[in-house]
C-alpha cells in the first residue's frame, strides 16, 4: 500500500496528537486509499477515527449498536439525540437491518486548522455529545 506523502504525514500527525492528548490508539486498518484506527483514553472515552485520501478532514466516530426490537424505542427518542448532536457540532447516521440497529455519531476537523487545541476541544465536544446520547439512551457503563 502506498499512501502519498500528504495521506502519510496527515496519518502521522493524527496518531501523534492523539497520543499528546493521552489516548492510547489500536485496531489499526490500512486501506488502499484509508486509514483508520481506534483510540480510547484513560479515563475509557473510546471511538475511532478515519482518514481518507481524498478528504480535507479527519473525522472521528462512535458506535452504539442495538437489537432490532429496540428500533422503536430508538425512533421516540430521535429527536433529542439529534438536537445532542447539532449542540455539540456533532451529525449522526443511522443504519439497520434485520440482525441490529446502528447508531453512528460523528465529528469533524479539518486538516488545515488541525492542532492540538483544535483536536483536543472537538474531542471534548465529542465525548460530551455521545455521553449525553448515551445518557438519553439510559446506556449505563459496565465496570
Amino acid at each position: 500500500m502506498k499512501y502519498s506523502k500528504v495521506m502519510k504525514e496527515r496519518i502521522r500527525r493524527v496518531q501523534v496528537l492523539l497520543q499528546e492528548l493521552g489516548y492510547e490508539l489500536f485496531d489499526e486498518e490500512r486501506l488502499d486509499e484509508s486509514f483508520s484506527s481506534a483510540f480510547l483514553s484513560t479515563e475509557g472515552v473510546q471511538g475511532m477515527f478515519f482518514i481518507e485520501q481524498e478528504n480535507r478532514f479527519l473525522e472521528v466516530a462512535y458506535n452504539l449498536t442495538f437489537s432490532p426490537q429496540l428500533a422503536f424505542f430508538l425512533q421516540q427518542r430521535m429527536g433529542e439525540i439529534v438536537e445532542t448532536c447539532f449542540e455539540y457540532g456533532c451529525y449522526l447516521n443511522t443504519y439497520s437491518d434485520e440482525n441490529a440497529v446502528s447508531l453512528s455519531i460523528f465529528s469533524k476537523v479539518y486538516f488545515s486548522g488541525l492542532n492540538y487545541s483544535s483536536l483536543r476541544d472537538t474531542l471534548e465536544d465529542f465525548t460530551q455529545c455521545a455521553m449525553e446520547v448515551k445518557e438519553t439512551l439510559s446506556l449505563k457503563e459496565s465496570d
